[in-house]
């Protein structure tokens, strides 16, 4: 047992690689800001008695781009059900913006270099005079910072060297969580996963068995999801392989196929198609699923009888696992079995730990994304 509430089952290759638990020793011993982040001694830059104020809204509005927004999308749509406040996330630039004139939100304007263009645009079309509004962004000259002081709003700082895809357990994701009223603290899983020889193993192990996969000319990593709230955790990690190892013309393609809409549409290219996919199987118990009415079921079809939907989703999953060994379709597993902050926050710890290691195996740095920059610079020479 390597987590405390997920079953990991790693892929039936297994290599070993003694750089990589030497380099991991490294990274968890020099404790860069993202790693620090991850731990319980980490030092937010908000004070919890100074938002106590901020909890008593019920309608939030999170304006961000990418790993801004992602993580807090992800820890929202986990643990939805023990969540009582009302979150929207805006993650994107659209030609026309539901207006709500009514509602009096309490808006988290999020940007590190608080010059984000689509942040910006959709910060100065949403926010309304009732509003209420944080900023975090970076403790500098920019243009979120201006607003702020113009709005006269609170402004927390963002930690500089946290890349906004690694930022998910410092302020940034920390920060909403405790206005859904979470406690973050259990979210800090770093230190007990560390103490944990198994999960030491299991993580280089599993980073071993994708470099050879990859080596192999696997690049496609194509996330198989059988459970609705685990999306936009599955995003925020698409973001994190992609832009952490898209680089010197290396990287992984994170593919998410939700299913089983997916087994009617491109199952069959994952099956006999070409092979340059691994697979990572995503599951969670849903212990209050709807069940079958038995009534309305044909004898053709009694073994659906007495089945819930989550029994008949579990079945899906072990059946597609039972075809992918005997066609020898490499793949990992993960059977989410409770959705709580800790649950959550050792799957941050092993995803953001994988990307660093694969990163090192493929000589890239994880920490950057160049040619982003690049259409930044772009479009705005273009708007000129």
């Amino acid at each position: 047992m390597i987590f405390s509430n997920i079953d990991f089952k790693n892929f039936k290759i297994k290599k070993k690689n003694s750089n990589l638990k030497v380099h991991l020793k490294l990274i968890l011993k020099k404790k860069n800001s993202v790693i620090s982040s991850l731990g319980s001694d980490y030092k937010f830059s908000f004070d919890k008695k100074k938002i106590l104020k901020y909890k008593k809204f019920l309608n939030y509005r999170l304006i961000g781009m990418g790993g801004s927004s992602l993580g807090a999308q992800a820890i929202f749509n986990f643990l939805k059900k023990k969540i009582k406040k009302k979150f929207s996330f805006v993650d994107n630039l659209e030609s026309k913006y539901f207006e709500d004139k009514k509602t009096k939100y309490l808006n988290l304007i999020i940007s590190k270099s608080g010059n984000t263009i689509e942040t910006i645009v959709n910060a100065n079309i949403l926010i309304k005079k009732k509003d209420e509004n944080i900023f975090i962004t970076e403790n500098k000259k920019n243009f979120l910072n201006l607003l702020a002081h113009d709005l006269k709003s609170e402004v927390i700082h963002h930690n500089n060297f946290i890349g906004g895809r690694y930022s998910v357990l410092s302020e940034v994701g920390m920060l909403p969580a405790e206005l859904m009223g979470l406690d973050v603290r259990k979210f800090k899983q770093l230190d007990n996963l560390i103490k944990n020889k198994n999960f030491i193993n299991s993580l280089v192990t599993n980073v071993a068995s994708t470099i050879f996969h990859v080596k192999q000319k696997k690049f496609n990593s194509v996330i198989i999801n059988y459970d609705p709230k685990s999306i936009n955790l599955l995003n925020w990690y698409q973001q994190l392989i992609a832009e952490s190892l898209g680089k010197k013309s290396k990287g992984i393609l994170p593919i998410i196929s939700n299913m089983p809409k997916d087994n009617h549409s491109v199952m069959q290219l994952y099956l006999d198609g070409f092979k340059n996919n691994f697979f990572t199987f995503f599951y969670s118990n849903n212990k209050n699923s709807i069940k079958i009415y038995n009534k309305k079921i044909y004898s053709t079809h009694n073994y659906l009888k007495n089945k819930s939907v989550d029994q008949i989703l579990l079945a899906q999953k072990n059946a597609t696992e039972n075809v992918f060994l005997k066609k020898n379709i490499p793949f990992r597993s993960f059977v989410i079995k409770e959705n709580n902050e800790k649950t959550l926050g050792e799957l941050f710890c092993f995803f953001i730990l994988e990307t660093i290691l694969l990163a090192y195996a493929l000589k890239v740095n994880p920490y950057d994304q160049p040619s982003v920059e690049l259409i930044k610079k772009e479009t705005k020479k273009i708007l000129i």
